[in-house]
């Protein structure tokens, strides 16, 4: 499951996800409707599914800062609000490395992904690591 932020609501990202991700694609509004979801609450919602990826532009709340868990996988992706349509092939690239390449290899780590560099750390090491 990919949940995708708020932010990135009305922008058509979701469709353009499915055109390749097999798996269900929805926004972090979708598990608590109707609600205020404040970036504190995001982990406790995404431990309450299955192994989801949570990808975001709000890079400077996730990074080094999220309570991360074996549970689920973050993406914050290190990109201005005008360049988001880029979000799902710089996904789909993420996904094809063979670190990531499995729900199983992405859980417990957060990834940053910059215009030309891919970092991650994880639940087991604190250490952030390059991506070759």
């Amino acid at each position: 499951m990919i949940v995708l932020d708020e932010q990135l609501l009305g922008r058509e990202l979701e469709t353009q996800i499915a055109r390749w991700y097999q798996g269900a694609i929805c926004f972090i509004t979708d598990l608590r409707p109707n609600t205020v979801i404040k970036d504190d609450a995001i982990p406790r919602l995404l431990r309450q599914e299955n192994q989801p990826t949570f990808v975001t532009i709000n890079e400077s709340d996730f990074w080094r800062k999220i309570a991360i868990t074996d549970q689920f996988c973050v993406v914050c992706f290190a990109l201005s609000d005008s360049r988001a349509r880029e979000i799902p092939q710089r996904l789909r690239i993420l996904f094809d490395n063979p670190l990531f390449d499995t729900k199983q290899k992405r859980m417990g780590k957060v990834v940053r992904v910059a215009e030309k560099e891919v970092s991650y750390y994880s639940v087991e090491d604190r250490t952030i690591r390059q991506v070759e």
